[in-house]
């Protein structure tokens, strides 16, 4: 099957540093990870990247921060209000961009500075979605190959329709193959990803007969 096409990252964000695995892109995140290369275009010079925790967000924010020079904040509550009200001011005098990672936008934060309160409804809000197959499968394999395993051929697009569509999952179901496959001291096969995924919930038993149709080009 054709593997998912990846978009073509002139800041070289198709791979992270040398504690990084690769950002996988698709169309869950490729809107967020167009703005971000441009930041040239922003209407301010802050901007909040939202998502589900595994989806790649920090990696996107410690790429960013590389390559444009700019300041990350991963998680509004991480910091006081007054240092991210300081930051977006700096930002906006100096142009160098500012990016806030966190659950929800700002319109669900908690936030009682008034001042700080007027600017973030000015911020624009990147969003990634839960992945699509095509992502899923390129991270399945991804992850595996930062653990310097390699999985059977056609392991991962087994997985991808049978599972619950999440980043939270993806990682759930390669730490339990990582872990089965040292139990049992082998590769990771189609039977082995089966019965350790079905043993404990990580697929669903209604779709194990289920064929894999989607194309990724």
């Amino acid at each position: 099957m054709a593997r998912a096409s990846q978009i073509a990252l002139p800041l070289d964000w198709s791979a992270g540093g040398s504690n990084d695995g690769p950002l996988i892109v698709g169309t869950s995140n490729a809107d967020a990870v167009r703005y971000l290369r441009h930041v040239a275009t922003w209407p301010v010079r802050t901007a909040v990247l939202t998502g589900p925790r595994g989806s790649g967000r920090s990696l996107m924010g410690r790429l960013f921060a590389r390559d444009t020079g700019g300041k990350i904040i991963d998680g509004h509550d991480s910091v006081s209000e007054e240092e991210i009200f300081h930051a977006w001011n700096a930002a906006q005098a100096s142009g160098s961009p500012l990016l806030i990672i966190d659950d929800a936008p700002p319109s669900e934060w908690n936030v009682a500075l008034p001042d700080l309160r007027s600017r973030l409804a000015a911020v624009p809000v990147l969003t990634i979605g839960d992945p699509d197959d095509c992502l899923a499968r390129d991270l399945i394999d991804a992850l595996f190959a930062q653990r310097g395993m390699a999985l059977a051929p056609g392991v991962a697009s087994y997985i991808v329709p049978r599972m619950e569509r999440s980043y939270a999952a993806i990682h759930r179901v390669v730490a339990a193959l990582d872990a089965a496959s040292l139990e049992k001291g082998g590769g990771i096969s189609i039977r082995l990803t089966r019965e350790t995924l079905l043993s404990q919930g990580l697929i669903d038993p209604d779709l194990l007969e289920r064929q894999d149709e989607a194309q990724c080009r």
